[in-house]
């Protein structure tokens, strides 16, 4: 079974589902889950004495909400878990992390598998081709 876990999520209802599978996981394993929230700082422009000055406004804000929403949910049903929060894109951020704690499974929501975002690129489908582990998208989206 899998022993090391890592999945991602940005806060949203389709990403919680993939969050709950990875509990459901984590918990039939006994595994530890790596949860996985990225964000990229955003420019803020400040002004001030005839000058602006451009700032990167600290972007980890909503990330630790997430977080520590995750972090509850899991603690309520009795799975070990780690909480990441690196900045950069977040299929980069699940792949480092999933090689630096030697995951074995990688979890994902299938959001982006669909329409052009399929073809200009997705987390799910970057994570299908560059995972050195067992990757499981987990349908997120509502059927037509």
């Amino acid at each position: 079974m899998f022993k090391t876990i890592v999945v991602g999520t940005d806060g949203s209802e389709t990403a919680d589902r993939a969050l709950a599978r990875a509990f459901e996981l984590a918990k039939a394993s006994g595994g530890v889950l790596h949860i996985v929230s990225a964000y990229s700082p955003s420019p803020a422009r400040v002004s001030g004495g005839g000058e602006t000055a451009a700032l990167a406004a600290r972007g980890d804000f909503k990330v630790e909400a997430v977080l520590e929403r995750a972090g509850f949910e899991a603690r309520t049903q009795d799975v070990q878990i780690e909480s990441h929060a690196p900045k950069g894109d977040p299929a980069d951020a699940l792949l480092e992390v999933a090689g630096r704690v030697t995951a074995d499974l990688i979890v994902v929501g299938s959001r982006g598998m669909q329409g052009a975002r399929r073809v200009l690129g997705s987390v799910p489908n970057k994570i299908s081709h560059h995972a050195a582990c067992d990757v499981l998208i987990v349908h997120t989206t509502a059927s037509a």
